[in-house]
């Protein structure tokens, strides 16, 4: 699938959801292809008339979806570690794993599913699937809060001295994030990092260059961790940009 074939935008989901929430999204396609997305720590709620609405945990590695023609899209994506309160489960259970909304919902699945699927704006789509969400009183769990603390420094900082200012032993933070974001803590760091080259790659810096920024101990490091996450080395991954989201 080309960037021709895939148009894909992003917008905020407002203040209410900014906490747990990074973004809602929306995707429209042209043609039936493979569409490649990377693993970047986030769990997402998705919807389109083909497969209706599904959770889709936090991923290990890149996953292919299949696309029809003229697929709809939309999405919402959580931040890491903050989907665990909005879906009622850990979310470790979902890692890797696209299931059915109404598997973890039920009614309030199918009756969200079928108000939007009234209406045929992605808009609407969007502000049903908003709507849909309930986390009236929901707080930040301590391991929310160091998680979110993982994110801001892309997965750079020192895993033991984190679990001891969340005031927990390194093994019970390890437990804890992967409750709550889907992955270990170690594998979610380095996720992070990975997504931020991934950015950093549309900055115009040279591999060293995008090495250093991110925290990697050099430009190999990072070709590791492309191969790993991607399946492939990061000037073939970049060069087939247009089938993939980077978030």
């Amino acid at each position: 699938m080309s960037c021709s074939d895939v148009s894909y935008s992003e917008g905020t989901a407002g203040a209410r959801l900014t906490p747990f929430v990074e973004c809602f999204w929306w995707m429209v396609t042209s043609a039936e292809g493979a569409h490649t997305v990377p693993p970047d720590g986030c769990v997402d709620i998705v919807y389109s008339r083909e497969m209706g609405l599904r959770a889709v945990g936090a991923m290990t590695v890149r996953q292919d979806f299949r696309l029809t023609q003229q697929s709809r899209i939309i999405g919402l994506r959580f931040r890491p570690g903050m989907a665990r309160m909005a879906l009622g489960l850990p979310v470790d259970r979902l890692t890797d794993l696209s299931v059915p909304l109404e598997d973890l919902w039920g009614k309030r699945a199918r009756e969200l599913s079928s108000r939007i699927g009234q209406a045929e704006a992605l808009e609407f789509w969007t502000a049903a699937l908003i709507a849909g969400l309930d986390l009236n009183g929901c707080n930040v769990t301590p391991t929310g809060r160091a998680i979110r603390h993982m994110a801001a420094c892309h997965g750079n900082l020192d895993l033991d001295r984190m679990a001891c200012e969340s005031n927990l032993s390194p093994r019970q933070f390890r437990r804890r994030c992967l409750a709550e974001s889907g992955l270990i803590s170690k594998r979610l760091c380095r996720i992070l990092r990975f997504r931020y080259a991934q950015r950093l790659s549309g900055e115009r810096l040279n591999w060293p260059g995008i090495a250093a920024t991110a925290g990697y101990f050099d430009q190999s490091h990072l070709i590791r961790d492309f191969r790993e996450f991607m399946g492939q080395p990061p000037m073939s991954v970049l060069s087939n940009t247009a089938s993939a989201i980077l978030p």
